[in-house]
């Protein structure tokens, strides 16, 4: 009964963060070498050089005519400038050449005027607009130069880093290998899906969510399972993700409860074991950082939010070390709170938010909750408002960071 007086002692998030990294040191992924075809949303291990200037040579930026910029000299609508083209004997006016995007820029042109600014007739063309030198002209070098960095070792690769790559010639790229996450269930509560659950009993949903967030940063993923509040059980299946996984992430059995039964098995399991048990989050006061085996495991509350929450503070922060990623790329922006919102102190707090824009300015609405449990809230918010410990709420009108995890609503009446 002892364990169900509570946590003594809860740490700093922040703390608790430096002192699981400090302890697990984590490295980097092996490097490895993909096809750029494969490589959206992983994150580089080697600086990209340029090997050549991009554009190769001075090319057209739209489809019209090449010309000299000082032919164009007094052009307008009303007093359009006559040129020559290829194959039409009029000697009398200076030459133009028809061009289509991308294309090299002729020998004595210097410009490109746009072919909606002109007009073709049986012996001519007709300009219709004065042009300075260089204009819709593409200089060679002026995207990237030769010998330049164009793209950074750590880097996300999104679509626009896989065209660059590719318009410098480059066929693969070095990226880091994809982390191995261990995710387990705990609960006798639980039931998967392809069961149907009795009285008490609930389908679990902590693992599809965690599996989702991991993946999102080009993770792998050994599902667990769900394991029944039995230490053995429990044992055995972070035994085998010991053997084979990164990183282990478990939700529910960790609070003080006589069947939260994770932090002990942990424990028994090796050394050092259980870091941190009782963080001054909320949710998520009864998330525990261990190690094992020197592979970092998290243990998470089984309720959504709280797990959620928890990843958010501790994983995120450790995937970005495992892949290499140098930028933690998380937006956040700020907004009006339209309503005041409570919270305790002693704790910071994840407060769930619905983030929308009206008249171009950011409006921030709490979302109602009790509890971390209820998943909707999830669903209904688009970031959280991070609130510190020492705060005891924030005000109606304030000016609030929103940390964004969904995409923000568009245009509403406030």
């Amino acid at each position: 009964m002892a364990r169900l007086k509570g946590f003594k002692k809860l740490t700093i998030p922040s703390e608790a963060l430096k002192k699981w990294l400090t302890i697990l040191n984590p490295r980097k992924c092996e490097e490895l070498e993909i096809s750029v075809n494969e490589a959206l949303n992983r994150v580089i291990s080697s600086d990209i050089f340029a090997r050549e200037d991009l554009p190769r040579f001075d090319k057209s930026a739209v489809d019209g005519y090449a010309l000299l910029s000082t032919d164009t000299a007094g052009a307008s609508q009303f007093e359009p400038i006559k040129f020559k083209l290829p194959g039409i004997n009029t000697i009398s006016y200076p030459q133009a050449f028809p061009i289509w995007t991308g294309n090299p820029i002729p020998k004595n042109t210097d410009t490109v005027v746009m072919i909606e600014n002109t007009k073709k007739t049986k012996s001519h063309l007709e300009v219709y607009i004065q042009l300075p030198k260089g204009a819709n002209v593409s200089k060679k070098g002026e995207d990237v130069k030769a010998g330049e960095l164009a793209i950074r070792s750590g880097t996300l690769l999104k679509p626009q880093h896989l065209a660059l790559i590719s318009a410098l010639g480059y066929e693969s790229v070095n990226v880091s290998r994809k982390p191995m996450i261990g995710i387990l269930a705990t609960g006798d509560e639980l039931v998967p899906l392809t069961e149907s659950p009795s009285k008490g009993q609930i389908f679990e949903s902590n693992r599809v969510m965690l599996a989702g967030l991991c993946k999102e940063l080009g993770c792998k993923i050994l599902d667990l399972g769900i394991s029944k509040d039995d230490p053995k059980n429990i044992s055995d299946k972070i035994r085998l993700a010991l053997e084979n996984c990164d990183c282990i992430i478990t939700t529910g059995g960790t609070s003080v409860g006589k069947l939260d039964f994770v932090p002990e098995v942990i424990n028994k399991i090796g050394t050092p074991g259980v870091i941190v048990h009782g963080i001054a989050l909320r949710p998520g006061m009864p998330t525990g950082l261990a190690i094992v085996e020197k592979k970092p495991i998290l243990i998470l509350s089984g309720n959504p939010v709280a797990a959620m929450v928890g990843f958010e503070v501790f994983m995120k922060p450790l995937l970005f070390k495992m892949i290499g990623l140098n930028i933690d790329d998380r937006v956040i922006i700020k907004g009006t709170l339209i309503r005041k919102a409570a919270t305790r102190l002693g704790r910071q707090t994840y407060l769930r938010v619905r983030v929308f824009k009206t008249n171009g300015q950011n409006f921030v609405e709490p979302i109602s909750a009790r509890g971390s449990s209820i998943i909707s809230s999830l669903t209904k918010a688009n970031g959280f408002v991070i609130v510190p410990a020492n705060r005891e709420g924030v005000r109606k009108g304030e000016i609030v960071s929103v940390l964004l995890f969904g995409p923000l609503e568009s245009e509403k009446d406030v």
